[in-house]
């Protein structure tokens, strides 16, 4: 079996350890929890839902139109600790691109991140020639951006971890080096893992990479609104990583619900609101009386 494990198991609420981490939020008194995962590999679970939405054949480039539109405003504010160092953090509403956008400004070394209502999130390492390395489907791959994409919209992610960059020429060769790789050869969860662990070298990022004995090190700050936040704790990066994907997956909305009804604490839940409608055009707006 190797690394590949069935499904993602969340540990039951009750079972998990309840503490109060120091340093956050001293006027908030709702109960922190937290939450550990087996192994599990989210890109597979997710794609397997959806068997054609990547198929990277040379004669295949057509768009999945199954893909719900991105709306960033159900994109959930985070920050993941080390003790008391913040290592990554993310706002709401960064903008996102076409992959022929993301094509005009990408540098080898770069991370891609492609984004989709209602999906895990899909990170890749841009290496040049307008090719990515990603892992999916437990298979470390090497293909053209576009074709990764399939008409999700995608960013440039480089600053979200705070941690130290490689050189370009090494991520892109720490990316390489495992193209083919499949199954037991495999020391990551996901996509997320594989491309930062190319770009900034942490062993955090890999299975195993930390061992889970003691306290545990890692929070997970969820941010809902600027008085009103929730913090998790974890013993490994991995599994931050893990949560906070889950998160992306269903939505700041589901996100808060899960929490008012495992808590039974009282969270306002804010409907994301519809976009707007576009304007009219002048000559569309002359003919209404």
């Amino acid at each position: 079996m190797g690394n590949q494990v069935e499904k993602l198991t969340h540990l039951n609420y009750a079972e998990v350890p309840t503490s109060d981490p120091n340093g956050f939020d001293p006027n908030d008194d709702t109960p922190r929890i937290g939450v550990s995962y087996i192994f599990s590999n989210d890109d597979d679970d997710d794609d397997e839902r959806d068997e054609n939405i990547y198929n990277y054949s040379s004669d295949s480039h057509n768009v999945n139109h199954e893909h719900k539109p991105f709306d960033p405003r159900d994109e959930l504010e985070c920050e993941v600790f080390y003790r008391e160092e913040c290592v990554y953090e993310r706002s709401n509403g960064a903008a996102t691109h076409s992959a022929e956008s993301l094509l005009n400004n990408c540098r080898p070394g770069d991370l891609l991140e492609f984004v989709s209502t209602g999906q895990y999130p899909h990170w890749a390492v841009y290496v040049g020639d307008f090719q990515v390395v990603h892992l999916h489907r437990a298979e470390i791959k090497y293909n053209f951006l576009t074709d990764v994409s399939q008409g999700r919209q995608g960013r440039i992610v480089n600053g979200l971890y705070r941690y130290r960059a490689l050189p370009p020429e090494v991520i892109v060769r720490n990316a390489r080096d495992y193209v083919g790789s499949t199954e037991q050869e495999l020391y990551w969860r996901n996509s997320e893992c594989f491309a930062a662990w190319c770009r900034f070298g942490k062993r955090e990022f890999k299975i195993g990479g930390e061992i889970r004995i003691g306290k545990q090190p890692y929070k997970l700050k969820l941010r809902f609104s600027e008085k009103q936040s929730h913090v998790l704790e974890f013993q490994s990066l991995e599994d931050v990583i893990m949560e906070k994907r889950r998160n992306d997956q269903i939505g700041r909305d589901a996100v808060m619900q899960e929490l008012a009804n495992h808590l039974n604490i009282g969270i306002i839940i804010t409907p994301v609101p519809p976009p707007p409608p576009p304007p009219q055009s002048n000559d569309s707006a002359s003919n209404i009386h």
